[in-house]
């Protein structure tokens, strides 16, 4: 029977939706992180003790005394872990999947209940959502949403969907017939017969509904952590990751306290909000009597109760400070705040490797957050750019299959250890058994099998694929497909027993240090030549940050480094990842100025980079490319620019003041001159970067007889009696009134108008649109002459000069702050290729993105950099 290519279609089905309708995904993902972070913002302002509080006051009204007071004892319990922060970012999570939840299945559910037709519709839909794997969800939720909370609450508000619709369904079904006969037969609307009689009456079942849905939430925690979404989820992974029992416990206790505690409050609001509930449960407190641990306040008392603590909780975040980040020295600030997200598989090493980083970026005053993930879910996050780098890429083997999907959406920043190895290994009790061509004949030893990974993982696709066909072992053995830590686990249990057992294992690993293991040697190479632990960057990351993209592409551990860091952290436990880090760098000091160093400009004292540099820059294409090159390429070398955009005048009133440090723009000796000649003796001139200039007056190709600024005479009626100006302020617009037109006799026919750059090219741009004549005032170089065919009309008299040079001018103590930098500026020439191509990237990128446009620019000239700033 041919094979039915289901999978394919499903994945067409979905690369046609993330091509065509990835829009529509991103207005929803952006709707659910903004809900989500809202009401974690929330949970998350008071104290955690006074938000107890404020639950346990709620649980005394719903539930009496005694839940208040368990309540409040609970969550002084996930207090005590020290999970409260994640406790609340999933019950956040839960929180907006299931209004999500419910604001499509009660609906549905209300619609199937009153059309057969639709309850058959919706009925099988209903079937293949709660009986699909949880974790199927995941796939489509992360391709669609990308990484974190995102995909998180899209799985779980489609997993607990299911229930809400059947009890709404099952609940408006039950109300007796009679009832809505009669209510009918007094004339009653079919909306009122819904809203006064059926949904009245249903409501117990819907609430039931309700609680079903936030249950269903809940269980779906710790599959969401796999995708990034914080909370505790991410605490049950990571303990599963690191085998860590008592992380574990603590994490999955503390999702029962909220699971109970929103179980029991959603069944007494069902009771509460019930007019039938409401009678059952008077009659029941009447039976039962007074009694102390019953007790429930007033809805007036608790509501008070309620508001009191939420305003001494509100007071308290609004007026306390909750930042609790470790100040960073000004000469080391260079992140100044700007957040980075690193990814991270639950690999020894690369657990160790992304909490170094993080501790180290930290230090350097940026704001890094760190996501656990899966292998195939982290390549995907990286590649949709939801995750700035991952260190933990195994290349080329091992995530070959990823690189392969992946690869050209991500930028691999090198191998900062290596080489390693991949292996099966059995215990050193295991005599015989030294090589893999000792295990043929002996599978009956071993059960049959091969306690492996998981089974994304690259090494396991090449031991099933290649490595036990070329030594014949595939009949005799079966792989079994597990976790790291279930495999590790497995070897544990055997070791103590003394049992036979072949693993997957890779070097390095603690599991030689723990246990007497033998690497089974590898004749035939089947496993390759062992990998490289590489850092890996969505693509664009080093463009925009130059910065740490250098460092770790420098970035290098030793075996030694990286088992001693591996030990320190396994030795610190649950949670304690970063002090261990801490603890590490105390024990090898320099390792952070040698991975992130904050100066590394040759010659230069550190005191030059310690101050910002204040750079002017006007409007023009020529200086914003070459004020955002310098600022990339000194960036690189530990410099902080302030970019500040102003008009000519201030800039050299600002320059010769001592306010402004550097103006790359300046034109001299005749566009600039005057402003030149006010305020030379307090200014620098540090050299020319760019010659010849021209300055002239332009019209379109299709205006023929008009050549030479001569041929204007007695043509203003072809031109409206009109030249289109810059900024009035400029050189060459003074230098065009005074002495040009003048000069030409075109100043009695003539009218400048004074606008400004963008304003003149628009209405370049649009006569040229109708054909219209146009004089406008440009100069070379200029991207409008490649835009458009324009005629530059010549000024034999020479009035507008014989061409400018762009130079660099500094403030009059420039040079003495900044002794290396004034070299490295007096010594910079750029061509008119490099200058025109630079100009063209940032024009075709668009306002905004000139930093990125330059770093793609200097990844297209990487000499650049090095002939700018020679080290």
């Amino acid at each position: 029977m041919p094979r039915i290519e289901f999978g394919s279609w499903v994945n067409d089905t979905v690369e046609w939706l993330t091509t065509h309708m990835g829009w529509l995904f991103d207005f929803f993902e952006q709707v659910f992180r903004g809900a989500y972070e809202g009401v974690d913002s929330v949970l998350q302002a008071p104290e955690p003790l006074l938000l107890a509080g404020i639950f346990a006051v709620i649980a005394s009204w719903l539930r009496g005394a005694l839940a208040g007071v368990l309540t409040f004892a609970g969550f002084a319990f996930v207090i005590s872990l020290e999970l409260w922060e994640n406790a609340m970012m999933t019950l956040s999570l839960v929180v907006v999947a299931t209004v999500i939840a419910l604001v499509i299945s009660v609906p549905v559910g209300i619609w199937a209940a009153r059309s057969n037709r639709v309850s058959s519709v919706v009925r099988p839909a209903l079937d293949l959502m709660q009986t699909l794997p949880a974790m199927v969800y995941l796939i489509p939720a992360i391709l669609f949403f990308g990484s974190g909370a995102a995909a998180g609450i899209v799985a779980t508000l489609i997993f607990a969907l299911a229930p809400g619709v059947r009890m709404t369904e099952l609940g408006i079904r039950q109300v007796d017939k009679e009832l809505v006969e009669a209510a009918e037969a007094f004339g009653t609307t079919p909306r009122d017969t819904l809203l006064r009689v059926q949904l009245p009456l249903a409501l117990p079942t819907v609430m039931a509904g309700v609680n079903q849905v936030i249950m269903l939430g809940l269980s779906m925690a710790a599959i969401a952590g796999m995708v990034g979404a914080d909370g505790l989820g991410g605490d049950v992974n990571e303990a599963i990751g690191q085998l860590n029992v008592g992380l574990g416990a603590e994490a999955g206790i503390a999702i029962v306290i909220l699971a109970i505690y929103l179980d029991r409050m959603t069944s007494a609001l069902g009771t509460e909000v019930s007019p039938l509930g409401r009678r059952a449960a008077a009659r029941l407190r009447a039976a039962q009597g007074l009694k102390i641990w019953s007790y429930r306040p007033r809805p007036a008392v608790a509501v008070v109760g309620v508001v009191v603590l939420a305003l001494v909780a509100g007071g308290m975040g609004i007026f306390g400070s909750s930042d609790k980040t470790a100040p960073v020295a000004a000469d080391t600030n260079v992140g100044q705040g700007k957040k980075i997200s690193i990814g991270y598989i639950p690999w020894d090493e690369g657990v160790a490797s992304t909490y170094l980083w993080k501790e180290i970026l930290e230090q350097r005053g940026y704001e890094v957050e760190t996501k656990q993930f899966e292998a195939g879910p982290l390549y995907t996050s990286l590649s949709q750019g939801d995750v700035d780098f991952q260190t933990d890429a195994w290349l080329p083997i091992t995530h070959e299959q990823y690189w392969k999907k992946y690869g050209a959406q991500l930028e691999d920043l090198g191998s900062w250890y290596g080489p390693t190895s991949l292996e099966l290994s059995v215990p050193a009790y295991m005599k015989g058994v030294d090589s893999l061509e000792d295990l043929k004949g002996q599978a009956s030893k071993f059960g049959g099998k091969i306690t492996g990974i998981e089974s994304s993982a690259g090494m396991m696709s090449l031991l099933k694929s290649k490595v036990l066909k070329e030594y014949g072992l595939d009949k005799e053995y079966k792989v079994v497909d597990s976790s790291t830590p279930a495999m590790l686990a497995e070897l544990k249990r055997a070791y103590a027993k003394q049992e036979p057992i072949v693993v997957t294992l890779w070097s390095p690993h603690w599991a030689y240090n723990d246990y007497k293991l033998k690497k089974l040697k590898d004749p035939k190479g089947a496993w390759g030549e062992g990998d490289g632990v590489h850092t890996v960057a969505r693509k664009g990351f080093a463009q925009e940050n130059p910065v740490v993209g250098e460092w770790l592409k420098n970035f290098k551990l030793s075996e030694e480094q990286l088992t001693s860091l591996e030990s320190e952290i396994n030795r610190a436990g649950k949670g304690k990842q970063q002090d261990a880090v801490r603890a590490w760098l105390k024990d090898n000091q320099g390792v952070v100025d040698k991975l992130a160093p904050v100066q590394n400009a040759a010659g230069a004292a550190p005191a030059e980079t310690k101050r910002p540099v204040d750079v002017a820059w006007f409007p023009w294409d020529e200086d914003i490319a070459v004020t955002y090159l310098w600022k990339n390429v000194l960036e690189r070398r530990g410099y902080k620019l302030n970019l500040k955009q102003m008009d000519v005048g201030p800039v050299y009133t600002g320059l010769a003041s001592g306010d402004l440090d550097l103006n790359f723009d300046a034109w001299l000796p005749y566009a600039q001159k005057n402003y030149w000649d006010k305020h030379k003796d307090k200014l620098n001139d540090l050299g020319t970067w760019y010659e010849p200039t021209s300055l002239e007056l332009a019209v379109p190709s299709y205006v023929k007889g008009v050549d030479s600024l001569e041929d204007l005479k007695g043509k203003a009626d072809l031109f409206d009696g009109r030249i289109v100006g810059i900024e009035p302020g400029t050189g060459e617009m003074n230098l065009l009134k005074t002495k040009v037109l003048p000069g030409y006799g075109l100043d009695k026919e003539y009218e400048v108008v004074d606008g400004s750059t963008p304003a003149m090219l628009a209405e370049l741009k649009r006569a040229y649109a109708k054909q219209e004549p146009i004089a406008v005032v440009l100069w070379s170089p200029h991207w409008a002459y490649s835009e458009y065919e324009l005629t530059k009309l010549k000024d034999p008299e020479k009035y507008f000069g014989e061409g400018n040079t762009i130079r660099t001018i500094s403030s009059e103590k420039f040079p003495e702050q900044y002794p290396q930098l004034t070299k490295w500026i007096k010594n910079f020439k750029m061509s008119e290729d490099e200058l025109g191509t630079l100009e063209a990237e940032i024009k075709d990128r668009g306002q905004g993105h000139e930093e990125e446009a330059v770093a793609a620019w200097l990844e297209e000239h990487p000499d650049m950099v090095s002939r700018m700033t020679p080290q």
